[in-house]
């Protein structure tokens, strides 16, 4: 919302949401995952855009926009992560859960969280308002952009049909991981720009910009923002300047 009127100014912007997400049908037949977002993506540019583009992304978006990119080759222009979702080969096994859904999962216990009553009353709690509003104030350290109208973008596709098979899909994990962030940079050609909401409570920050450092390509760009999980949302002039 603060980035695609600046950045329009001058370049063509398209905004996508995964499918399964945002205002994207969320059909029951879909294997949602990384690899389902990859093939979405790389179609999208190749049929509706047609040249070489950037892809951006954060969080779950950010990985999606990387997988992307490596396999996009030439067509694929740049790639821009924020706080970008995904694990390393080496650290697959140990790493500690991430976001609110693996925090969920490690404090219930995974046999319990498959169970599809407790999935629901999960689900119901996670869309209601008031927990939108409280999580989104603990992942933006300025919590001046957390208004109703954010809140309201986040809940309206909870009501969609199908939202709750997409919620148990992608909560379960199983399917949902991808390819591991190494490999993805390994095969990617484009230039890289990382942005950092370097106080993200999700993630340790610090820990993952020394992974990506150490295997991100040479043509790499990092940019450290004093923001959270959302950089380009609480900090959009400075994200847009980047």
């Amino acid at each position: 919302r603060y980035n695609i009127p600046v950045l329009s100014r001058t370049h063509e912007v398209h905004a996508l949401d995964l499918l399964g997400f945002g205002r994207s049908a969320k059909p029951s037949s879909l294997n949602y995952g990384g690899e389902l977002w990859r093939q979405q993506l790389v179609a999208y540019v190749k049929e509706r855009i047609g040249r070489p583009t950037v892809l951006v992304g954060n969080s779950l978006g950010g990985y999606a926009a990387l997988a992307a990119g490596a396999a996009l080759g030439n067509n694929a222009a740049g790639v821009v992560l924020l706080n970008a979702a995904g694990y390393f080969s080496d650290n697959a096994k140990q790493q500690a859960p991430k976001g609110l859904f693996a925090k969920l999962r490690q404090r219930i216990g995974s046999g319990v969280m498959r169970d599809p009553l407790v999935q629901r009353i999960i689900f119901e709690n996670l869309r209601n308002p008031s927990t939108i509003r409280k999580t989104l104030n603990q992942v933006y350290i300025d919590s001046k952009n957390v208004d109703d109208a954010l809140v309201e973008a986040i809940r309206r596709p909870s009501l969609d049909p199908g939202a709750f098979g997409v919620f148990r899909s992608v909560f379960d994990g199983r399917t949902s991981q991808g390819r591991p962030l190494d490999e993805l940079f390994s095969e990617l050609n484009a230039p890289l720009l990382l942005l950092w909401g370097n106080l993200d409570p999700w993630m340790n920050a610090g820990s993952k910009r020394a992974m990506f450092k150490r295997y991100a390509p040479v043509a790499t760009k990092e940019v450290v923002l004093d923001a959270g999980h959302c950089p380009h949302d609480e900090v959009p002039d400075q994200v847009n300047s980047a």
